[in-house]
């Protein structure tokens, strides 16, 4: 491996050039800029894209008053480095000229501005631009020298404790022995971020993995998936035919699967898509050379094969198939056993229950109480204003006088938190109720340690993953009982799976199904609306206006920029005199694309409701800008931070010295190291699958043609009942008509019903 202090390095830009500049002709006999060399010291970042290397920067140079600007992919580049520089002028039409970057190596500073930058770049943990200004005024020119032989003299620097030279000092050495991994990564086409990961994951071995298997990157660090994978491996002159190329594909094609809620694929799908997706420009994949690697897979264990009479051959990840065969073993088992009740005592509690409290039950709410004290699984589903949650509080007060020990648990933090209040007992994630063990990554509720529980309730069950609905069914003792409320109208969960369905579809488990609504919940233009979308009908809803008297309003905005500016004008002029604060409002959309998808819709709205401001620290990564205050959505399952897919959180500190972000959600604090900040997105507005399992005080939905590969009438339901006191539908009556009659919801590929049956 080259040193970095000591040879160039290219970016990749050779092509442009200066047509005023003198020509010279290379071997080939066509003409080409000369190149220069430059020397000087990197002031600041004009942009810089952590994925591709793409840089344009202003550079200070010797002997020149004023800063240039360079323009190349840099593996790693940061303000305060020093760097020597070959390349070409050119003259940009619009910018003026600027230093096409074709090579350049890095040396370190020289003066005290150079070395101050270069520490308080984020290069190194634990120092941060005040720390690099304290350490340079106090060693001045020998600051690198003495970092390097004499750390331990950092503690005569004012505010620098011993604790944190330990850490500058093991971030020093780390940074060090990175570089040459990153170099060499970023010469492979990763980016900054993933070259970090990859070499938290591998360490020294990183290079020998990368080289070796590119592939297996996709499968060990979550954000390289396939894709990414594939290109550092025909950089790396791996061919496109190769065998580990097209089992990672087969994989890949699998995993991409999952991500549509598919728990399986049929072979021959399995075959022709993973043929479509290892297509390129120069190589064509057959399905001769696809299928026999698929049979090998299955041998050694890479993928599980299920011969289905009516449907052939299923192919499943491991994980998948023992997740989908262990939910339906273990629900199986819990209904074995009866449940032993003197039914008349039970009635005559409700009685007096009722009377009580002055409270009257339904017949079908009265039939849910009887049989969730004589089953061992009941499911109780409805929509909006059925009484889901006052039939939920009976039961469970049932459940305690007759001695029952209850533990309540929900999918998500907030939908806990909501459970929590309408029982007025405990409630926890399943997650925590469970017990995860991040040192086994495990739960620790089992089969072998089940949850202390003799009646369990699981509120919005519909969230529920094959993988999570298995985890906690292993972990309920075969002599408690299961209650699994849940709206099955709703979407399906957002990861693998369709539980709550196939469960009700199954035939085997008790179901009640609620369908009155009662009349104080038909005052609510949100729940007769949601009744009315379900059974086809067009929502009945008032046009906005200053003094509105529904609960759910539409802004007839016709094209997309319209509705970006009609949210902006909800936002700044018609909710704050409602009596709402920005804050309270969620956007939800049907797509992360397009100009009223929630990539757009963040970057106007964090400007709207949380705009820089004097001393409000932030950082910008991957082209976006993370800020103290902003709202956030968690994006995978991090069982290590307790953190999970859907959780919303505020930003509440952003460490340069540490690097670290600090994010509030609920009551607790959670850190991220820079390098993990792809887990984490802005959540002013998010799509409604992952608002599933929260409400907010205020909801608006964007409804356009734009989106129509994804409307759907049950995704408009959803996202409709998470608005609590208020929502507003914006976009053309056409959008929300079309999304009204689409009721094909895309198949799942699960067999847990024929599982439960047999």
């Amino acid at each position: 491996m080259t040193d970095p202090q000591t040879s160039y390095h290219s970016t990749g830009n050779t092509s442009a050039g200066n047509p005023s500049a003198a020509k010279a002709k290379d071997e080939a006999g066509s003409y080409r800029a000369p190149t220069e060399a430059l020397q000087g010291v990197v002031e600041r970042l004009t942009f810089h894209s952590e994925e591709t290397g793409y840089t344009v920067a202003r550079m200070k140079v010797p002997r020149t008053s004023e800063l240039i600007t360079i323009v190349g992919s840099f593996a790693n580049i940061q303000a305060g480095q020093t760097l020597q520089l070959q390349g070409i002028w050119r003259d940009h039409p619009k910018f003026g000229q600027q230093f096409q970057v074709m090579q350049y190596r890095e040396t370190k500073p020289a003066t005290l501005t150079g070395i101050e930058k270069y520490l308080g770049s984020g290069l190194i943990k634990g120092v941060g631009p005040v720390t690099a200004k304290r350490i340079v005024a106090h060693f001045g020119l020998e600051t690198l020298e003495i970092i390097e032989h004499q750390i331990d003299r950092l503690v005569e620097v004012p505010g620098i404790a011993l604790k944190r030279v330990k850490l500058i000092q093991a971030a020093w050495v780390e940074q060090k022995s990175i570089k040459e991994v990153m170099l060499f990564l970023q010469g492979h086409g990763v980016s900054t971020t993933y070259a970090v990961k990859i070499f938290k994951q591998y360490g020294d071995r990183s290079i020998e993995v990368v080289t070796e298997n590119p592939y297996q990157l996709a499968s060990d660090i979550y954000g390289i998936g396939f894709v990414t994978a594939d290109t550092i491996a025909r950089n790396l002159g791996i061919p496109p035919g190769s065998t580990y190329r097209y089992r990672s594909g087969i994989l890949h094609v699998l995993r991409e699967a999952a991500d549509e809620g598919h728990c399986f694929l049929p072979q021959d799908e399995l075959v022709d898509r993973t043929v479509k997706r290892l297509a390129i420009a120069d190589h064509q994949p057959v399905p001769e050379e696809i299928a026999p690697l698929v049979a090998q897979l299955a041998q050694d264990g890479e993928l599980v094969i299920q011969d289905s009479l009516d449907r052939g051959y299923l192919c499943y990840l491991p994980t998948f198939y023992g997740a989908e065969f262990g939910l339906a073993e273990r629900s199986r088992r819990l209904l074995i056993e009866p449940v032993q009740v003197d039914l008349p005592r039970v009635q005559r509690w409700i009685d007096r229950f009722t009377e009580k409290n002055g409270l009257q039950l339904s017949e079908q709410q009265r039939q849910a109480v009887e049989m969730a004290a004589q089953q061992r699984v009941l499911i109780l589903t409805g929509g909006p204003g059925t009484g889901k949650t006052f039939c939920t509080r009976t039961i469970v007060a049932l459940w305690k006088a007759m001695g029952k020990s209850i533990a309540l648990a929900s999918p998500t933090g907030r939908a806990a938190q909501r459970l929590s209040e309408m029982t007025g007992q405990e409630a926890k994630t399943i997650h925590r109720l469970l017990e995860f063990d991040p040192s086994t990554m495990g739960f620790k509720r089992d089969r072998d340690n089940p949850i202390p529980a003799e009646a369990i309730v699981v509120d919005e069950a519909s969230m529920l993953d094959i993988f999570l609905a298995n985890s906690l069914m292993k972990a309920i003792d075969p002599e408690a009982q299961v209650l699994l409320v849940g709206d099955i109208d709703q979407l399906p969960s957002v990861g693998a799976g369709n539980v709550l369905s196939d469960l009700i579809h199954s035939g085997e488990i008790p179901v009640v199904r609620l369908t009155q609504v009662f009349r104080q919940a038909q005052t609510s233009q949100i729940v007769m609306n949601a009744h009315r979308i379900n059974q086809g009908q067009m929502p009945q809803v008032e046009r906005v206006s200053n003094q509105p008297r529904s609960d759910c309003l539409s802004l007839n905005a016709p094209e997309p920029p319209d509705g970006v500016q009609a949210i902006r004008d909800l936002i700044t002029h018609l909710i704050p005199p409602l009596g709402f604060e920005p804050k309270e409002v969620q956007i939800l959309s049907p797509m992360t694309r397009g100009e009223v998808g929630t990539r757009n819709l963040n970057q106007v709205l964090q400007q709207l409701i949380n705009p820089p401001g004097l001393g409000k620290a932030e950082l910008t990564r991957g082209g976006t800008t993370l800020r103290v205050g902003d709202r956030i959505i968690q994006q995978v399952n991090d069982y290590n931070r307790e953190v999970f897919n859907g959780d919303l959180g505020v930003i509440e500190a952003i460490d340069t010295d540490q690097q670290e972000v600090t994010v509030l959600f609920g009551d607790r604090l959670v850190s991220y190291d820079y390098a993990d900040l792809n887990e984490i997105a802005l959540a002013f507005a998010i799509s409604i699958h992952k608002s599933q399992g929260s409400e907010y005080p205020v909801v608006i939905l964007p409804v356009y043609m734009q989106h129509y590969l994804l409307l759907s009438r049950n995704l408009i339901y959803t996202g409709l009942t998470r608005a609590r006191k208020l929502a507003i539908f914006v976009g053309p009556q056409k959008a929300i008509g079309y999304a009204v009659r689409q009721v094909k919801d895309r198949e799942r590929y699960t067999l847990l019903t024929e599982r439960l049956q047999t």
